[in-house]
């Protein structure tokens, strides 16, 4: 016995290797197979949209202006806050110096102020300076002539860095700079700024309540044109049934149809976002010229171009796998 198990082991390990050497192929070419079968059902559902070329085209076309509007809003967005990062008055603190602060320690505290974190660029308006500004300004420059002296304080104008520029952060400075002892009057136009970072995040929530609101259009647009292709496949649905075809072989190229017209809906939304940047460009460019300013509208960047190829694959997928869900039971062989 105990020589008969010792011979015996070695045959089991060679039939155990055969088997297995025998696996590793056959994973291969089911994985091979089913790569094909997929591949094939893939193109088979462009070809299917092909051969209706302006039904797909009307389709998609409704999708791309669905995804186009949040995305254009969103690109909108972005130039706006590059706008308002960019302009230097949009948030600055005046800080009116007491009347015993010369010349030497006002630029002292403009040197500390300066290499403060947080704070982008201290200005220093002097007493004289202050006058001459006021008097262009105000018109009145008979009646400062006869003043026996200058009323005006030093200014220092400071400018919060951009990282620091929420209306939390620049109020917490304004603090701060008021306590200083060489401060007489710290002021800040704070209703202002809460007012500007107000409007923008309202904006912020409705591109995405805009883009809730489309994404489920979208949903709805390719849920319906995958009913309306159930239904008209109907017959050869039943036939596939009969003849032993499940449920995941009829869905696969209804879903596949799903992910090309969600494709070609974001194509047609990224060509009619730069478009519209591109025909706007122009008289933008313009009115930035009229206000000294060089700034130019930022096109489709690959960052949102790729997260809007995404997102119209994904709703097509999505909606075309709950059409198919909901009507592909509803077919049975009778």
């Amino acid at each position: 016995m105990r020589g008969g198990t010792y011979r015996s082991r070695p045959a089991a390990s060679r039939e155990n290797g055969r088997g297995a050497s025998r696996a590793g192929p056959r994973l291969k070419d089911a994985l091979q197979s089913w790569g094909a079968r997929h591949l094939q059902t893939f193109f088979y559902a462009l070809g299917q949209m092909w051969r209706r070329p302006a039904a797909a085209l009307m389709t998609a076309a409704v999708i791309g202006i669905a995804l186009a509007l949040p995305t254009g809003l969103h690109v909108g967005l972005k130039n706006v806050q590059h706008v308002l990062a960019g302009w230097d008055g949009a948030t600055q603190l005046s800080l009116f110096l007491t009347a015993d602060t010369d010349e030497p320690a006002a630029n002292n505290l403009r040197k500390r102020l300066e290499a403060q974190p947080g704070i982008a660029s201290v200005d220093y308006i002097s007493r004289e300076n202050a006058l001459v500004e006021f008097r262009r300004l105000s018109g009145f420059g008979e009646a400062l002539d006869a003043l026996e002296e200058n009323p005006l304080p030093a200014v220092l104008v400071v400018r919060p860095a951009l990282s620091h520029n929420s209306p939390n952060q620049v109020e917490t400075l304004l603090e701060e700079l008021r306590a200083l002892p060489s401060v007489e009057l710290a002021q800040l136009d704070m209703q202002w700024v809460k007012r500007l970072f107000a409007l923008m995040e309202i904006g912020q929530r409705g591109v995405w309540v805009l883009a809730g609101l489309l994404s489920l259009a979208v949903l709805l647009v390719v849920g319906n044109t995958i009913r309306l292709s159930i239904q008209n496949r109907r017959d050869e649905i039943v036939v596939t049934k009969l003849i032993g075809g499940t449920d995941a072989f009829i869905r696969r190229p209804f879903l596949y149809t799903g992910f090309w017209y969600g494709l070609f809906g974001a194509v047609i939304a990224a060509v009619l976002v730069q478009a519209s940047l591109g025909i706007l460009s122009g008289p933008v460019r313009d009115l930035a010229n009229l206000y000294n300013s060089g700034f130019r509208l930022d096109a489709l960047d690959a960052a949102t171009a790729g997260l809007l190829l995404l997102s119209g694959t994904a709703l097509g997928l999505v909606g075309s796998w709950f059409a198919v869900g909901r009507h592909l039971r509803d077919i049975e062989p009778t």
